[in-house]
């Protein structure tokens, strides 16, 4: 299997405004990596598919990039509630991103 293995360790952090996302963002040396890597199959807007595994917590997600620079990690209210952690907890997160579309058929 032919993927790109990341460990996210942030905060978990709120985008602003009503109905604001959860994330986490990504390290910049991270970041660098995903957008070199040519290999990605990404959506549209440049987003990059994961599987994420949080604690025991397993699910699909994306990697969203950003104006800012790092990617972003969203974490899901499931997510959340499963692992019992919130805005201002530091997490770690294992991300597995597919290096090709077939590998992106196989993931859980």
């Amino acid at each position: 299997m032919d993927f790109l293995q990341l460990t996210v360790t942030g905060k978990i952090w709120r985008y602003p405004g009503k109905g604001g996302w959860f994330f986490v963002s990504l390290s910049e040396a991270d970041s660098l990596v995903l957008k070199q890597e040519k290999r990605i199959e990404r959506t549209g807007y440049g987003y990059v598919p994961v599987t994420a595994t949080l604690g025991s917590t397993v699910w699909t997600t994306t990697l969203f990039p950003s104006k800012e620079g790092p990617y972003l990690l969203a974490i899901k209210a499931d997510v959340r509630a499963k692992e019992r952690v919130g805005v201002g907890d530091e997490v770690t997160v294992d991300c597995r991103v597919a290096l090709s579309k077939s590998e992106l058929d196989v993931f859980p």
